[in-house]
């Protein structure tokens, strides 16, 4: 059933690194509960918040079928990128680089970035707000102060997945229970509350419903996020899982279930900011309230001081856990789409450095009110980049070649593409009217918006329309794969010194042949050989245990193939494989084997190609108390 592994996996260093084989009953369900809950903040951040309060102070009650029609669409392509990451191992950016051209994952992973940063964006903003209005600090103060969040995240990195997952959760219930309180204290009114639940007209011309499309288009990107896709399709392999029909079967169903409840959760959430706004705004007659920061001192006016302080909490606590699962998804797309690895701190640091300049921008420019329509601004990108990863999703989940009977149904089918055609639609006519807003508003920037804006959506338009017609032409076909490391090369008889028990790292570079050949000449063929290999993805990082991801299980082939030729070549080799941070794992690997002599290859790496990719070789130096032989790659 599943495919050949030839790629690497997604989070290799948290592959498969939750056992869901050994519990029975409930307690097996509750071993597959977790990567729904990560992805669930992400319909939390503060960008929902905004979204949802500018509808409700706008129009009322009136746009919780959209929110609620957008939470079934998430629930429905959730689902599905759950189902790509469990039946064939590949997270979404992998699958997408396995059937389009390098050229187009390229683009791919600039819009899949744009919409990280967007997101990013949000959540600055919103730890900012909240931190101003809870301590008063000028918000461009709080904008620079929320570059330290990485020091968190990297901290609760190395601390694990199940530490990662206790604050998340932890997060969520501070959250929940702040707006449950102040549904207590708003009051709002139950008959409008079902009434906002029927379906209305978003596309008359007229200026009230060209807003509240806007809007509605902003709910749609601040739930249904595409980068969400990437992650769950990911996360999801963290579990391990029998291989076997029945095994898939019974992880597809414990992940739904892990879906469904956590993604009704975030819009219980979302539907509580969006009654809140309606039920102390849109009531009390103000009908504009797109800031988060006039919604607070609303709910000061209005309610007295135990609202809004509780409303401020959870919007940090919102950002906060927001900003670390969109560091995995960068870190997902970046590998998936464009086969770079690089730290993670360096990449957590890039990401918020791109979405601190606009907002820094917006401050400085327009004063702290222009956060708010920027917030709305970021959710709206994000809907765009909607159809770039929708579209290949459900082809991906279709196609019966490679998904066999787990194929998604005809029925199934049916809905999805009729979510993308809904989400497509809605953009193209956001874009549509945006574009004549602009020609018609201001004569003299028409010649811009011709020479730049325009080509750029062209350009976008036909790329969508690629990205839709390609699998459908070839159907069947892959594109050759490239993974973070290559592929093992062939072994020729090599000349022996002796030595007692060898460790030797293993990367599937050119180096390998160099490494293997000088630890053979240390301890000759009386000697043990530990041939050791480290999976690094995001999800090994994380979860810093073993993850049966794509990318391990290609890890493992491959360095099965070099044991076997060692093997053949009269010595006595075996394979190690490790997870998370290499120094780390190379480091305990020697420690519990006992090897008394380690071969590593250099690659050669300056000041700053270490800071980008990391020193493995100084640390691990530092870290155990055996000699280390330092082969350094030659130019050949």
């Amino acid at each position: 059933m599943t495919e050949k592994h030839t790629h690497g996996q997604s989070l290799a260093n948290v592959h498969s690194s939750v056992d869901t084989n050994k519990a029975t009953g409930w307690k097996r369900l509750l071993a597959f509960i977790g990567p729904a809950y990560l992805v669930s903040v992400g319909y939390m951040d503060p960008g929902n918040w905004a979204t949802d309060i500018a509808g409700g102070s706008a129009f009322g009650y009136k746009l919780i079928w959209v929110l609620f029609a957008s939470n079934l669409i998430a629930l429905l392509l959730q689902s599905l990128a759950a189902r790509l990451g469990i039946v064939r191992g590949l997270d979404l950016a992998q699958a997408s680089k396995h059937n389009y051209p390098r050229f187009v994952n390229f683009w791919l992973y600039i819009l899949a970035q744009l919409a990280i940063i967007a997101c990013d964006l949000a959540e600055i903003i919103g730890m900012a707000i909240g931190l101003k209005l809870l301590f008063n600090l000028p918000l461009i103060w709080g904008v620079s102060l929320t570059i330290t969040d990485t020091v968190l995240m990297l901290w609760l990195m190395n601390k694990g997945m199940r530490k990662l997952e206790g604050f998340i959760v932890s997060m969520i219930f501070i959250i929940g229970l702040s707006f449950l309180i102040e549904m207590f204290i708003v009051k709002p009114d139950v008959v409008e509350i079902a009434k906002g639940f029927i379906p209305g007209n978003l596309f008359s011309g007229d200026k009230i419903h060209q807003q509240m499309l806007y809007i509605a288009i902003g709910i749609i990107g601040a739930t249904v996020m595409p980068h969400n896709l990437y992650l769950h399709s990911s996360l999801v392999q963290t579990r391990k899982i029998n291989r076997t029909d029945e095994g898939i079967r019974t992880s597809i169903k414990f992940n739904l279930i892990d879906t469904t409840v956590a993604l009704n959760l975030a819009f219980f959430v979302n539907a509580a900011i969006l009654i809140l706004a309606a039920g102390a705004f849109f009531r009390n007659g103000y009908f504009q309230v797109a800031e988060i920061q006039d919604a607070y001192k609303l709910l000061e006016h209005i309610f007295g001081a135990t609202a809004p302080t509780l409303f401020a909490i959870a919007l940090i606590a919102s950002g906060q856990s927001s900003t670390i699962t969109g560091t995995l998804a960068g870190q997902i797309i970046m590998e998936g789409h464009i086969n770079l690895r690089i730290e993670p701190w360096l990449r957590r640091l890039l990401t918020r450095f791109l979405a601190i300049v606009p907002a820094v921008f917006t401050i400085l420019h327009y004063g702290d009110s222009g956060l708010g329509n920027l917030i709305i601004l970021s959710q709206v990108v994000l809907s765009l980049q909607l159809g770039f990863a929708v579209i290949p999703l459900i082809h991906f989940t279709s196609d019966k070649k490679r998904m066999g009977r787990f194929a998604i149904s005809t029925k199934v089918k049916v809905v999805a593409w009729a979510s993308a055609i809904l989400i497509v639609s809605l953009n193209a006519k956001l874009v549509y009217d945006q574009i004549g807003d602009w020609l018609t508003g201001n004569k003299a920037a028409d010649i811009y918006i011709y020479i730049f804006v325009v080509p750029i959506v062209i350009f976008i338009a036909l790329l969508l329309v690629y990205v839709f017609v390609r699998p459908l032409i070839f159907k069947y076909k892959e594109t050759p794969v490239y993974v973070p490391h290559g592929l093992a090369e062939v072994l020729d008889e090599m000349d022996a010194i002796t030595y007692h028990h060898i460790g030797v790292t293993i990367d599937f570079s050119k180096n390998d042949r160099d490494s293997i050949r000088h630890a053979l000449m240390q301890g000759g063929k009386k000697a043990r050989y530990t041939l050791i290999h480290i999976v690094e993805t995001a999800g090994a990082r994380y979860h810093g245990t073993d993850v049966m991801d794509n990318e391990t299980q290609s890890d493992v082939d491959n360095l099965d193939k070099y044991v076997d030729e060692v093997k053949a070549l009269g010595y006595h080799a075996v394979s190690q494989i490790g997870f998370g941070l290499p120094a780390k794992a190379i480091t305990a690997i020697v420690k519990k084997d006992e090897i008394d002599f380690l071969v590593m290859g250099s690659h050669g790496h300056k000041v700053i190609k270490d800071l980008i990719y990391g020193s493995t070789v100084d640390k691990v130096r530092h870290n155990v108390n055996i000699p280390v032989l330092i082969v350094k790659q030659r130019k050949r």
